[in-house]
């Protein structure tokens, strides 16, 4: 088989699951510059790991269809930070990081990237670009080629080093993606979304399964009785190093929100928010899910950096019932108001191409199975 040849699978459409992308390392089709780690591949995704050089650059940018990566930081490098021993990454600057992973993509088979869930409960903004390319967040089918992360801390300063992990990758067969008349026969079938009891909201179906804020909260040992709704990020509040696990203290970094006798919160423009849905999510084992991170029908403000929901992700057989989807909210220009059961992103499902082998919740690295309001990994019973 040619290197850009069509790779033959179960299902003609839809997202490799943990063993074919492990057939894709085993074939050459994606270079790795170290050896794996242990638990680098997810149930539907690959984690990609930063280099060892970050070049702190004038700004965003796309190379183009004429240029690569590399002819772009010739223009555009102010200088190079050496991650090999670990160094930080200031807030509101743009680093550009080659990662350990290339990939040598068939004719059928193409990427997309997302922040990790532990990235964007932190605030750091972070896409990946390629030699040549026009979007953020593709790989298009048949790319040869390395891939880079761009990275912008936006309130906390982070400590990374080679071979932190702060994206990841997912590879699809053409489209999958499930209309809205499937996410209902689904929806029947597997029970995508749950409402609190006695609720009086309805499951919303339209382009996608529509999540609701949860801005009632529940009451958490810890709050005096109060009904936490979420987290405001304090600014200058110090160094997050991404690598540690629950080693810092909430209170340092977070400022805790409380339920209103309105049921609401007023959003401040361009402070970063952790709120929770009101829906628990259930996620199939032969389906994985994307929330739709940015819609201006909903509001200005911007929803979920990070994406991706793994197969078994709040399915009972893997230990995850009643699991939340995590919120991370930014809004932008204005102040904002929310409404309790405000539908504030939506999920949209695509089935794997093959049956999954494992599922989130029975990995070491699931770190939000059954999760509720939950903080990142890097927070002392967060």
């Amino acid at each position: 088989m040619n290197m850009g040849d069509n790779i033959q699978l179960p299902h003609a459409t839809g997202i490799l699951p943990a063993h074919a992308i492990r057939a894709l390392i085993n074939d050459g089709r994606i270079v790795l510059d170290k050896p794996l780690d242990d638990d680098q591949v997810q149930p539907a995704s690959l984690d990609l790991r930063l280099g060892n050089i970050a070049y702190r650059v004038q700004a965003s940018f796309l190379p183009g269809i004429d240029k690569s990566v590399d002819q772009r930081l010739e223009e555009l490098s102010l200088h190079k930070v050496d991650l090999s021993e670990g160094a930080v990454l200031e807030t509101n600057c743009v680093y550009i990081v080659p990662l350990l992973e290339s990939v040598k993509l068939a004719k059928n088979i193409s990427a997309m990237t997302n922040p990790k869930s532990s990235t964007g409960r932190i605030d750091v903004f972070t896409r990946v670009i390629t030699d040549f390319g026009e979007e953020f967040d593709k790989i298009p089918a048949g790319y040869f080629g390395g891939l880079y992360a761009e990275i912008s801390p936006r309130t906390f300063p982070i400590l990374v080093r080679e071979g932190s992990r702060l994206s990841q990758i997912r590879f699809r067969v053409g489209n999958g993606r499930h209309s809205d008349n499937e996410l209902k026969r689904l929806h029947e079938e597997f029970n995508l979304v749950q409402l609190p009891q006695n609720s009086r909201l309805k499951v919303n179906i339209d382009n996608g399964i529509a999540l609701r804020v949860d801005l009632k909260g529940s009451v958490v040992e810890g709050h005096g009785g109060k009904k936490l709704i979420g987290y405001r990020a304090k600014r200058h509040a110090g160094l997050i190093d991404v690598d540690k696990r629950a080693a810092l203290p909430i209170e340092k970094f977070w400022e805790p929100i409380y339920a209103t006798e309105t049921n609401s919160l007023i959003l401040d423009p361009d402070q970063f928010y952790i709120l929770a849905s009101k829906e628990a999510i259930h996620i199939p084992p032969h389906y994985a899910a994307e929330m739709v991170p940015y819609n201006t029908l909903v509001g200005e403000f911007r929803v979920h950096y990070a994406g991706f929901f793994d197969p078994g992700f709040g399915h009972d057989q893997a230990g995850g019932s009643g699991a939340k989807g995590v919120l991370e909210v930014r809004s932008h220009d204005v102040p904002f108001i929310l409404e309790d059961g405000q539908i504030i992103g939506r999920l949209v499902f695509e089935r794997l191409t093959d049956t999954p082998v494992e599922l989130y919740g029975q990995l070491s690295g699931s770190n939000y199975q059954a999760q509720g309001l939950k903080l990142s990994k890097h927070f002392i019973n967060g």
